[in-house]
This record gives structure tokens, sequence and C-alpha cells, in this order.
């Protein structure tokens, strides 16, 4: 189940940013920053930012590799691994 974030008013932030910026690095969650009632911007840990860039990599990589195949492009599974494992060793290709 989703945890419900933190929501924390412009007019709050304001006055205790520092308040907010605990928030969010001790919950490592985002705290939804409202302005008029409503949702305006997201505040995160940098641990969460960077979590958040390298996944989105990740899935971009993902999906990429899900094009090449498609399109019959890529590698086969015994040249990844063997790829993969001599990366492991510290060789190269």
């Amino acid at each position: 189940m989703p945890k419900i974030p933190t929501i924390v008013p412009i007019t709050e932030l304001r006055q205790d940013a520092d308040a907010a910026l605990r928030q969010a690095h001790s919950s490592r969650q985002p705290v939804v920053i409202t302005q008029r009632g409503r949702a305006a911007a997201v505040l995160l840990s940098m641990e969460a930012y960077e979590r958040g860039v390298h996944e989105r990599q990740l899935l971009r990589l993902l999906a990429r590799g899900e094009q090449e195949i498609a399109a019959g492009k890529g590698l086969s599974l015994d040249e990844v691994l063997a790829e993969a494992g001599a990366l492991l060793a510290g060789g190269s290709k």
C-alpha cells in the first residue's frame, strides 16, 4: 500500500524550510508543496532524486532493448551472457 505523502503548504515552507528538508531526508519520501490548496511542487532528498534518475535510466535502457528486439536487432542471450561474464571478470568484450 502506497504511503501517504507529507504535504506542506508553501506558507509553512517559507516559515520553516529546514523542517521540510529534514522530513524529506528522514522519510526518504517526497514532500508535496501546496499553493492555494493544490499540489505545486515536490521536494525530494538528494538520495531519492538520484535513485529516481537511476531508475529512469534503467527503464530507458529496457525500453530501448525491447525496441531492438522487436526490430530484430541486438545481441543473442549467449552473447549478452558472455559479455556480462567478461565485464564481471574485469575484462572487456
